[in-house]
């Protein structure tokens, strides 16, 4: 798996340990652990797939979502919910704000980088 990710966090653990296992299979990760901070990553980075935290201080997950899908330069990028929060109505919330999909945290590091990889685009077929 080679794709450009950025992870958005405001925990520096499950940042890191996310960060680590997708670099580990090939991924180009940024890290940003507050929303503010993942709009500055994201005039100088072009990813294929955030994972977005929904619980962070400041502008949470939810509201970064609606603001990057609402914004034409970002509305292509793949957000997927990576959060702790998996009460009952928790992943209709992250899809109505425009995530295609739900990680729960912590992360099952043997499964994630499978979970990621379900949700980035399909490489073109190899020439034969």
């Amino acid at each position: 798996m080679n794709a450009p990710i950025l992870i958005v966090d405001d925990n520096a653990t499950n940042l890191k340990l996310a960060s680590d296992v997708l670099a580990y299979e090939g991924c180009t990760v940024e890290a940003a652990e507050s929303a503010e901070r993942a709009l500055e990553v994201l005039r100088r980075f072009r990813p294929e797939l955030i994972l977005m935290d929904l619980s962070m201080p400041g502008m949470d997950g939810l509201t970064l979502t609606r603001k990057l899908k609402a914004d034409p330069a970002y509305r292509d990028i793949t957000i997927v919910a990576l959060t702790a929060s998996a009460m009952k109505g928790d992943d209709r919330r992250a899809i109505e704000a425009g995530c295609s999909g739900y990680i729960t945290k912590p992360i099952d590091t043997r499964r994630c980088p499978a979970q990621v990889a379900a949700y980035l685009p399909s490489p073109p077929p190899k020439a034969s």
